[in-house]
């Protein structure tokens, strides 16, 4: 009895060990939230780096490993859910390889801080209140910092653990209904019964997650003509653009708009205008053009405009090359995918809710309001500065990033341009400069998925080693802006 006792007080055993793991990571939780979920993000990059670089993991039995620059930038892109490539995935992956594919989009889909909490919970087996505030923060960013948080919060702290299982089971049903939905589609085109089964799952996820790999050889070409299979791949990419606190609160109460608060409305909303208006701008950019959709009908046409207007936002697939569009659609498609999706969701982007915010204070300063308005609610003023913070640190990253890859590849900038904000806001559509990067521009891109996918807010919050606290107030004075 006292040697037990003693290996379990002197740490020998595997209670004082996970005890021990236990405390550290209580202790990085304390000092900083975001910082441990950077942590867990970063490790997990590591982690698939490392699986990637096997041997088992590249098809072929004589190709020997990937090239360390292939692998972690696989990696990266997987783990943050971008779906930009330096390989044909569909070839250069072995079974073992696409397994990583699909189990990493699936954890990387979660969030990063959500996922966070969740390996905190597995270890501790409890969701206690820094627990829930790190799960909180990736519904709201506001909850990364110290100290009271003034506006409702679209899930409340009580609300956390149904949120984690409503991010488990919304997912994996999700997922699996439309895997099922898409099987008809896998026989038509000549697949045989595991192809099909296996290219359904993995399209599913892709969609869900906003990633958009293709595991078969040809992408969407032999779906091509397949408005079915196109649309199902829509409505994955829309439900995992919404965000985990959507789903949630419209699980709730999907019959009764009036109890959806601020942020879901916003969200949906938003989401709704950005669709409908970027289709509007691919029909009529792109309806002559040749090389794109100047040799199809009218109403494949409109199918093709929505269908780009929804990949756009974070999706990644695409059944025209984007090399082809013109310079007009390029620059429509960048301003899209910088927006992205909603908050907490598998989409990137400096968020569609942080575009709301921005043009409900322009419109209040129009209207010389004292205050920004929305669904009859007042939203408060740190939020908007929380939202211009969001889009300048997105703005300099994209910037720094395009400087760095204009230097290394000497390439159009609008080629450029276009990659680097695909991989800032994790999307995944590519000109073809990705793949043709030389190893130090795949480093830059990698850094680029990173910082995009574990959030402007998150990373400037990690970057500060604490928030200050100033007793006293200097003197107001006004600069002239304008």
């Amino acid at each position: 009895m006292q040697a037990v006792a003693t290996g379990r007080r002197g740490g020998y055993g595997p209670r004082a060990w996970l005890g021990g793991l236990r405390d550290g990571l209580d202790a990085v939780l304390r000092h900083s939230p975001s910082r441990f979920a950077i942590l867990v993000f970063a490790s997990l990059i590591l982690l698939f780096t490392v699986l990637f670089s096997l041997p088992i993991a590249r098809a072929g039995t004589d190709t020997g490993s990937a090239p360390l620059h292939d692998a972690f930038f696989t990696a990266v892109s997987v783990i943050c859910v971008t779906g930009l490539a330096t390989v044909d995935m569909a070839t250069y992956w072995s079974p073992f390889g696409h397994a990583l594919v699909f189990i990493g989009v699936n954890i990387g889909g979660v969030g990063v801080l959500t996922l966070a909490t969740s390996l905190g919970l597995i270890i501790s087996r409890r969701l206690g209140l820094r627990a829930k505030l790190l799960a909180a923060s990736d519904t709201n960013p506001s909850r990364i910092h110290v100290g009271p948080v003034s506006e409702r919060q679209a899930v409340l702290l009580g609300e956390v653990g149904g949120l984690l299982f409503t991010v488990a089971v919304s997912a994996l049903s999700i997922e699996l209904v439309i895997a099922l939905l898409m099987l008809p589609s896998m026989f038509a085109t000549g697949y045989g019964p595991f192809e099909s089964i296996w290219y359904s799952f993995y399209y599913s996820a892709m969609a869900f997650t906003n990633t958009g790999f293709s595991p078969n050889p040809g992408g969407l070409a032999p779906f091509a003509l397949d408005y079915w299979f196109q649309t199902l791949l829509m409505i994955g990419v829309f439900l995992g653009s919404l965000g985990f606190p959507v789903i949630f609160a419209l699980a709730r109460a999907w019959r009764n708009p009036r109890r959806w608060g601020v942020h879901v409305k916003l969200t949906l909303t938003t989401t709704v205008i950005l669709f409908v208006l970027g289709a509007g701008a691919f029909l009529g950019l792109e309806y002559n053009n040749p090389e794109t959709y100047g040799k199809l009908d009218a109403l494949p046409t409109i199918f093709q405009s929505f269908f780009m207007s929804a990949m756009t936002r974070s999706g990644g697939f695409a059944t025209i090359d984007m090399h082809d569009l013109n310079g007009s659609s390029l620059l429509v498609s960048d301003m899209l995918m910088f927006i992205g999706g909603g908050s907490a969701s598998t989409a990137g982007g400096v968020k569609v809710t942080t575009l709301a915010v921005l043009f409900l204070a322009a419109f209040a300063e129009a209207r010389g309001a004292p205050a920004m308005e929305a669904f009859g609610r007042r939203i408060p003023a740190d939020i908007l500065r929380l939202a211009v913070s969001v889009v300048l640190w997105g703005a300099t990253i994209v910037a720094a990033s395009s400087i760095t890859i204009l230097h290394i590849t000497k390439e159009p900038f609008d080629f450029v341009l276009f990659d680097v904000i695909s991989a800032f806001a994790t999307c995944g559509l590519s000109t073809g400069l990705t793949a043709d990067l030389p190893p130090a521009g795949v480093y830059v891109m990698g850094a680029t998925m990173f910082m995009g996918r574990v959030g402007t807010v998150t990373l400037a919050a990690a970057l500060a080693a604490s928030q200050r606290r100033q007793l006293f107030k200097r003197p107001e004075e006004r600069p002239i802006v304008g």
